[in-house]
Protein backbone atom coordinates (compact mmCIF):
# COMPACT_ATOMS: atom_id res chain seq x y z
CA UNK A 1 0.00 0.00 0.00
CA UNK A 2 1.04 3.36 -0.72
CA UNK A 3 0.22 7.12 -0.44
CA UNK A 4 1.96 10.53 -1.61
CA UNK A 5 1.67 13.89 0.20
CA UNK A 6 1.87 17.44 -1.69
CA UNK A 7 1.81 20.56 -0.15
CA UNK A 8 -0.33 22.78 -1.73
CA UNK A 9 -0.36 26.50 -0.12
CA UNK A 10 -0.48 27.46 3.74
CA UNK A 11 -1.43 24.20 5.90
CA UNK A 12 -3.41 22.53 2.89
CA UNK A 13 -2.01 19.52 1.33
CA UNK A 14 -3.36 16.47 -1.67
CA UNK A 15 -3.30 13.08 -0.76
CA UNK A 16 -3.22 10.33 -3.19
CA UNK A 17 -3.77 6.26 -2.36
CA UNK A 18 -2.35 3.98 -4.07
CA UNK A 19 -5.28 3.21 -6.03
CA UNK A 20 -5.33 6.58 -7.50
CA UNK A 21 -8.12 8.52 -5.41
CA UNK A 22 -7.08 11.65 -3.64
CA UNK A 23 -8.18 14.14 -0.48
CA UNK A 24 -7.18 17.32 0.37
CA UNK A 25 -6.61 17.70 3.74
CA UNK A 26 -5.94 21.35 5.95
CA UNK A 27 -3.93 21.76 9.33
CA UNK A 28 -6.11 25.31 9.88
CA UNK A 29 -9.17 23.50 8.92
CA UNK A 30 -10.14 26.27 6.96
CA UNK A 31 -10.63 24.39 3.06
CA UNK A 32 -10.69 20.89 4.09
CA UNK A 33 -10.33 18.16 7.14
CA UNK A 34 -7.48 17.71 9.17
CA UNK A 35 -5.16 14.92 9.12
CA UNK A 36 -6.43 13.76 12.95
CA UNK A 37 -10.22 14.58 11.74
CA UNK A 38 -9.71 12.35 9.30
CA UNK A 39 -8.66 9.98 11.36
CA UNK A 40 -11.58 9.72 13.27
CA UNK A 41 -13.40 9.32 9.41
CA UNK A 42 -11.54 6.37 8.35
CA UNK A 43 -12.55 5.04 11.68
CA UNK A 44 -16.21 5.45 11.04
CA UNK A 45 -15.70 4.52 7.48
CA UNK A 46 -14.06 1.15 7.99
CA UNK A 47 -16.37 -0.06 10.74
CA UNK A 48 -19.56 1.18 8.75
CA UNK A 49 -18.32 -1.28 5.92
CA UNK A 50 -17.86 -4.28 7.98
CA UNK A 51 -21.68 -2.92 9.76
CA UNK A 52 -23.32 -2.79 6.45
CA UNK A 53 -21.83 -5.79 4.99
CA UNK A 54 -22.83 -7.80 7.62
CA UNK A 55 -26.00 -6.73 7.91
CA UNK A 56 -26.45 -7.46 4.56
CA UNK A 57 -24.99 -10.75 4.79
CA UNK A 58 -28.11 -11.10 7.60
CA UNK A 59 -30.91 -9.91 5.00
CA UNK A 60 -31.76 -6.94 7.20
CA UNK A 61 -33.66 -4.15 5.61
CA UNK A 62 -31.75 -1.49 5.89
CA UNK A 63 -32.43 1.77 4.29
CA UNK A 64 -29.72 4.05 5.94
CA UNK A 65 -26.06 3.03 8.25
CA UNK A 66 -24.50 6.84 9.76
CA UNK A 67 -21.30 6.33 12.15
CA UNK A 68 -21.50 9.81 14.31
CA UNK A 69 -17.53 9.37 15.66
CA UNK A 70 -16.15 11.43 18.75
CA UNK A 71 -12.67 11.79 19.69
CA UNK A 72 -11.33 13.24 22.71
CA UNK A 73 -7.66 14.52 22.33
CA UNK A 74 -5.11 14.64 25.11
CA UNK A 75 -4.65 18.52 26.66
CA UNK A 76 -0.34 17.77 25.86
CA UNK A 77 1.49 18.01 22.35
CA UNK A 78 0.95 15.76 20.73
CA UNK A 79 -2.60 15.99 21.52
CA UNK A 80 -3.09 12.49 20.24
CA UNK A 81 -6.48 10.78 20.22
CA UNK A 82 -7.56 9.04 23.76
CA UNK A 83 -11.27 7.98 23.86
CA UNK A 84 -12.76 7.43 20.47
CA UNK A 85 -16.54 6.50 20.34
CA UNK A 86 -18.33 4.80 17.28
CA UNK A 87 -22.08 5.40 17.92
CA UNK A 88 -24.06 3.40 15.02
CA UNK A 89 -27.34 4.66 13.86
CA UNK A 90 -29.16 1.97 11.33
CA UNK A 91 -32.37 2.64 9.75
CA UNK A 92 -34.84 0.31 7.96
CA UNK A 93 -37.57 -2.59 8.21
CA UNK A 94 -38.10 -4.89 10.94
CA UNK A 95 -33.97 -4.97 11.82
CA UNK A 96 -33.10 -6.79 14.88
CA UNK A 97 -31.19 -5.93 17.62
CA UNK A 98 -29.35 -8.89 17.81
CA UNK A 99 -27.96 -8.71 13.91
CA UNK A 100 -27.28 -5.29 14.50
CA UNK A 101 -25.27 -6.03 18.26
CA UNK A 102 -23.51 -9.12 16.58
CA UNK A 103 -22.52 -7.02 13.34
CA UNK A 104 -21.26 -3.73 15.53
CA UNK A 105 -19.23 -6.62 18.02
CA UNK A 106 -17.45 -7.72 14.87
CA UNK A 107 -16.30 -4.94 13.50
CA UNK A 108 -15.04 -3.90 16.89
CA UNK A 109 -13.84 -7.64 17.63
CA UNK A 110 -12.41 -8.51 14.53
CA UNK A 111 -12.61 -6.85 11.24
CA UNK A 112 -11.93 -3.08 11.28
CA UNK A 113 -8.71 -2.44 10.64
CA UNK A 114 -8.74 0.74 11.57
CA UNK A 115 -9.75 0.70 14.98
CA UNK A 116 -8.01 -2.25 15.67
CA UNK A 117 -4.63 -0.14 15.42
CA UNK A 118 -6.29 2.90 17.56
CA UNK A 119 -7.18 0.79 20.29
CA UNK A 120 -3.40 -0.26 20.61
CA UNK A 121 -3.37 3.40 22.57
CA UNK A 122 -6.54 4.94 21.97
CA UNK A 123 -9.98 3.66 24.40
CA UNK A 124 -12.37 2.74 21.42
CA UNK A 125 -15.69 2.14 22.30
CA UNK A 126 -19.44 1.19 20.25
CA UNK A 127 -22.72 1.37 20.86
CA UNK A 128 -25.70 1.67 18.37
CA UNK A 129 -29.61 2.98 18.31
CA UNK A 130 -32.18 1.16 15.75
CA UNK A 131 -34.50 3.74 13.94
CA UNK A 132 -37.32 2.69 12.06
CA UNK A 133 -38.02 3.93 8.37
CA UNK A 134 -39.84 6.06 7.36
CA UNK A 135 -42.56 5.28 4.52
Amino acid sequence: MHAQVKWIQGMEFSAESGSGHTVRMDGDKATAASPMELVLMAAGGCSSVDVVSILEKTRQQVTAVRCDVDGKRADATPAVFTDIHLHFVVTGTDIAEKHVERAVQLSAEKYCSVAKMLEVSVNVTHSFSIEAATE
